[in-house]
């Protein structure tokens, strides 16, 4: 589909929650990492454009700092365009909440540096972007605002400088700046047709 549907963007979010085999059976996940890097490798190969968003749940009960590491050179290696990341936490009746649980110091010293290897990951192919036409969907206009926002084919969130646009309308907006989380540019005037 990836190879041949106009109507599929070149993002695609793909949950892994660790980079880690021990803590992905420890989970009852039905992938290990090679079959996760198998899928990227296949789709880069179909189109070298493509990016990635995924999940990571940091803290899992018996999480070493090996496995961390092994998370993180993850992280490093596909440069996830956007990624949410979460402490564990047991619910109640699942095998995992009988787990010894990672001391709390522990836990939130890694979320906050998963977090912020995600965020500066983030914050650079925004970086990339400035000065550049890209094209925008247009969701709606922003209140007491000549501000549109929309989302470009990667999904990234855009502020566009305009008086002129129309929800539903895909746009060219040339980036002007840009922060961790928007794109901020200005209509050039042209509109294109969706797939």
């Amino acid at each position: 589909c990836y190879k041949n549907c106009s109507k599929l963007m070149p993002f695609l979010h793909l949950p892994v929650q660790s980079g880690s085999d021990k803590i992905l059976k420890l989970m009852n996940r039905k992938h290990n990492i090679k079959f996760y890097y198998s899928i990227i490798d296949k789709l880069k190969k179909i189109n070298s454009s493509i990016c990635f968003s995924s999940d990571f749940i940091i803290g899992y009960p018996e999480e070493s700092e090996k496995d961390f590491e092994q998370t993180m050179d993850l992280v490093k290696n596909v440069e996830f365009i956007n990624s949410y990341s979460f402490i564990f936490s047991a619910r109640p009746g699942t095998p995992a909440s009988k787990l010894q649980k990672i001391n709390s110091v522990i836990t939130k010293n890694r979320l906050k540096y998963i977090q912020n290897q995600l965020f500066n990951i983030q914050q650079k192919k925004n970086k990339e972007l400035e000065g550049k036409e890209v094209e925008v969907l247009v969701e709606n206009k922003l209140k007491n605002q000549d501000n549109y926002f929309g989302r470009t084919k990667i999904m990234t969130p855009a502020i566009i400088r305009s008086t002129t646009c129309n929800p539903g309308d895909l746009i060219k907006v040339k980036i002007d700046y840009s922060n961790q989380n928007n794109l901020f540019g200005k209509f050039l005037g042209s509109t294109f047709e969706a797939a």
